[in-house]
């Protein structure tokens, strides 16, 4: 068993390297992040041990070899195991009991998703759902990118409207007529500005758009 690994600032466990975890880790290392990644399989172990801080192969359900790595030592731990249910179950169970303040930890369905919850993670994410439902809002081309989060409140870049163009915020009245709020404007070859309600439309500007979910979409598809 390796000896344990006493995380330097805001260190992060990934248990699980997938395609999922193996993305989170990588991620995490390139934004400076002080990484474990913990995996059962020997062969990803050895493909990811050069590129991650540290890997190191383990039983991830075990609270004992968790424990002897110093996982609990970490701020934040992601569990990526998604196939195997009982092996994510029991991966967050063990976590739990180690007292781990933050634990993140992917679902493949919904059912999994509760289980996870009721098991001790903090955090439950749905990655192919979501990629599913982000794809779907970009594919028309009405939107350039969505994001939505859990209370039905989204975030979009979208391009303007015709019917905004040439007018201010304010004259648009977008707020009151949308029931959205521009957070910004993207202008060609120009930074970004934070939207005021003296900010002019111009033909061609990029939207940061903010509001309800139903609202957004039905803000951009007037483009």
């Amino acid at each position: 068993m390796a000896d344990p690994i006493i995380p330097e600032g805001d260190g992060v466990a990934v248990i699980g390297l997938g395609r999922f975890g193996s993305a989170v880790a990588e991620s995490l290392v390139r934004l400076g992040h002080d990484v474990l990644a913990i995996d059962a399989d020997g062969e990803l172990v050895q493909r990811w041990a050069e590129r991650l801080t540290h890997v190191v192969e383990a039983d991830c359900t075990s609270i004992d070899v968790l424990r002897r790595l110093g996982v609990h030592e970490f701020h934040h731990v992601v569990v990526g195991i998604g196939t195997n249910i009982e092996a994510s179950v029991l991966s967050v169970l063990a976590l739990s009991e180690l007292g781990v303040g933050d634990i993140w930890a992917k679902a493949v369905s919904r059912n999994h998703g509760r289980i996870l919850e009721r098991t001790g993670a903090h955090h439950v994410v749905y990655p192919e759902a979501e990629m599913g439902e982000r794809v779907a809002h970009l594919v028309t081309g009405k939107m350039i990118d969505f994001i939505e989060f859990d209370d039905g409140f989204a975030i979009v870049k979208t391009r303007a409207p015709r019917a905004l163009v040439g007018r201010t915020l304010a004259e648009a009245g977008v707020r009151q007529k949308y029931g959205i709020t521009v957070v910004g404007v993207k202008r060609p070859h120009e930074d970004f500005t934070y939207a005021r309600p003296e900010t002019v439309v111009e033909r061609g500007d990029l939207l940061i758009v903010s509001g309800p979910t139903r609202k957004t979409e039905a803000f951009a598809a007037l483009t």
